[in-house]
């Protein structure tokens, strides 16, 4: 079993890599203990959507799992193991990167400082934007999983039809909508209680609000040069024509929204996350 765990990680660095910068970002963002209860209801989560597709046909369409590497890696019933743990880290990028896009921006110095509250954190808005690009990223990893005998991650897994979209069938995304929204409901729902004092492992980390965007931007890039690296250029193009413009409309409006903040969005800020900054920004934008 020990070796089965070694080689679990040996196998899959970059999904464990990505995991690591996971617990980077989350623990100063949220502290230690809901970074780990997400961790596993997140991983719980995901691990039964898939089972439920592979039995059902539910959420997903119908898929398989090709069992070739059981005896060498991590399986749990069927389903890889670093598959599912994989939906832990996209749901808290897809979910920063929500918030980063709704939140109000300031600057203290050379940091840069995302002006969260409870009501944004728990919104409604922050819930459906980060389905969608938890979402999105799908539409980018999954033509290049398919491909996976042409690459370090293996074939895996296949669908019984050949799909739409290089493969992938639509009902797939349409789970993967589902999932998502399941996914960060819960992680909304971990992070509701109020603190009453700094969580375990929280501090005011410099530029600790770009973090989960770039994460989010270290997925897509990941997968489109893996994507380009084995030569299948469309499905590559295809990806990146899709997010040109939300990156592009994402970092203007950015800009335009830094320090044009009201009063009473930093005191509210301040309320609620207090711990977040050690001293207020140096401009506001008053009534």
């Amino acid at each position: 079993m020990f070796d089965v765990a070694i080689d679990t990680l040996v196998m899959r660095p970059y999904v464990f890599s990505f995991f690591a910068a996971f617990l980077l970002t989350c623990v100063p963002h949220v502290g230690w203990r809901k970074t780990l209860i997400f961790a596993v209801v997140g991983y719980l989560i995901a691990f039964t959507s898939e089972k439920l597709s592979i039995t059902t046909g539910f959420p997903y369409g119908w898929y398989y799992y090709i069992d070739g590497t059981s005896h060498r890696e991590l399986w749990v019933w069927g389903v890889p193991f670093f598959d599912s743990l994989s939906y832990v880290f996209l749901t808290y990028c897809s979910y920063t990167t929500a918030l980063f896009i709704l939140s109000p921006l300031a600057t203290k110095g050379t940091d840069l400082i995302t002006l969260e509250t409870r009501a944004i954190r728990q919104s409604w808005a922050a819930l459906v934007l980060g389905a969608f690009l938890q979402t999105f990223l799908d539409i980018i990893i999954d033509p290049v999983a398919l491909q996976g005998n042409r690459w370090f991650l293996g074939q895996i897994y296949g669908y019984y039809e050949d799909g739409l979209h290089f493969g992938v069938p639509i009902s797939n995304y349409l789970g993967w909508l589902l999932t998502s929204f399941v996914l960060v409901a819960a992680l909304q729902w971990i992070d509701r209680k109020p603190d009453v004092s700094v969580p375990y492992g929280v501090f005011a980390m410099p530029w600790r609000s770009l973090l989960g965007p770039v994460l989010y931007l270290s997925v897509l890039i990941f997968n489109w040069t893996v994507t380009i690296w084995i030569g299948e250029y469309l499905i590559a193009l295809t990806g990146i024509f899709i997010f040109t413009l939300p990156i592009v409309m994402v970092i203007v409006l950015a800009i335009l929204r830094v320090n044009h903040y009201r009063g009473e969005e930093w005191q509210a800020h301040l309320r609620d996350y207090p711990w977040s900054t050690l001293n207020q920004p140096e401009k506001q934008m008053h009534d």
